[in-house]
């Protein structure tokens, strides 16, 4: 499970994420859109400790991220796929994670063959790799501890539309195994099929969280997509963030 109470972050005078708070089950995929420059990102980088709140917590398991014993082998992060060492290969790449992380080395093959990486394509350097490679080597790597948990930002950027079925076929399946998910996108288009529950951000703020039935209730004839641009939209409009 994922808990964030009361999340907030400010840089100087400018709020990036205000007040937030929301909770991701077991078993289900979770949804977190919102329009560029919402929050998304500083609110998954305060998850997994690598940006400090000004204010709230952020509980994986009941605990801090930095709290859990080997982390890496309970939660599977990826944030930036462009942030891989480009002189490595993408078997070298995993199999510097699996050392750190006492996975073992046959787990490399595993999650190479999983996102559909194949022996040549390993063997490459990272920065021959095109962007969807990349998300795939990403993705890999978020696997490799057999994790309970995964927080993805933005995976299915670089992805082509066999990649993007791929990836919702393997967060669903990840799910319905007792797997927790948390999904960025800033393109419901991506998400609805796949997410079993939303959260919505926008100028730094939630705006509507629940599951895909309870908003679409609440989106009426509307349709989810103007709702959520209502929602985002009005929300920037206050000033909150860019």
């Amino acid at each position: 499970m994922i808990t964030a109470e009361h999340l907030t972050r400010r840089y100087g005078t400018f709020t990036a994420v205000d007040d937030v708070s929301f909770t991701v089950e077991p078993g289900r995929v979770t949804g977190f859109l919102g329009p560029n420059g919402a929050g998304k990102s500083t609110v998954m980088r305060m998850l997994v400790g690598l940006s400090r709140p000004t204010a709230g917590v952020a509980h994986l398991f009941g605990r801090p991220y930095a709290a859990l014993p080997n982390p890496g082998r309970r939660v599977g992060i990826l944030l930036d796929a462009a942030a891989q060492h480009a002189g490595r290969t993408g078997r070298e790449v995993l199999t510097l994670s699996a050392l750190m992380t006492g996975v073992e080395r046959a787990r490399v093959d595993e999650v190479l063959a999983v996102v559909g990486l194949t022996d040549k394509e390993a063997a490459r350097r990272v920065r021959n790799y095109s962007l969807g490679m990349r998300q795939r080597l990403g993705i890999a790597n978020a696997l490799l501890g057999d994790p309970e948990v995964l927080i993805l930002d933005e995976p299915a950027n670089g992805l082509d539309p066999a990649g993007i079925r791929w990836m919702r076929a393997l967060l669903s399946g990840f799910a319905a195994k007792g797997g927790t998910v948390l999904l960025s996108s800033h393109l419901l288009s991506e998400i609805e099929k796949v997410a079993d529950d939303l959260i919505v951000i926008g100028g730094g703020r939630i705006v509507a969280q629940g599951t895909q039935e309870e908003l679409l209730a609440q989106a009426g004839d509307q349709g989810l997509e103007e709702l959520f641009f209502d929602l985002t939209a009005s929300t920037a409009r206050e000033g909150v963030v860019a």
